[in-house]
């Protein structure tokens, strides 16, 4: 994985939705909660299983944090708790510097394409 990497979990579909409209407004829950959701690189595979098990039709975005607004990415947690980042406004789609397939292996855990 990259370094100075977030990481957006979504759908195949989700993603050609942002590249048709040229922005990423966030998923259900993003739109939801009022920020999108990111992972860093050691938080990906807890919430793939917590939140994605059984899932298919999955990427695995790289956003460089280089490329996004300080003032809108805040890195929240409860106390004692790992913080997760989160975006307060919307992505473009041009801060994706790469993105994986996820696949399902034979045990049903996810395996990342790199």
């Amino acid at each position: 994985m990259l370094s100075d990497v977030i990481y957006k979990i979504c759908t195949k579909k989700e993603w050609a939705d942002v590249l048709d409209a040229g922005v990423y407004e966030g998923s259900v829950d993003d739109k939801r909660d009022g920020f999108i959701h990111f992972s860093t690189q050691k938080q990906v595979k807890r919430v793939l299983a917590k939140y994605f098990s059984g899932q298919t039709d999955l990427l695995l975005l790289a956003i460089d944090v280089s490329l996004l607004n300080p003032l809108k990415l805040k890195y929240e947690g409860k106390m004692g708790a790992d913080k997760y980042p989160h975006l307060y406004e919307a992505l473009s789609p041009s801060a994706v510097q790469a993105q994986y397939p996820v696949r399902l292996s034979d045990t049903n855990e996810h395996i990342i394409d790199y």
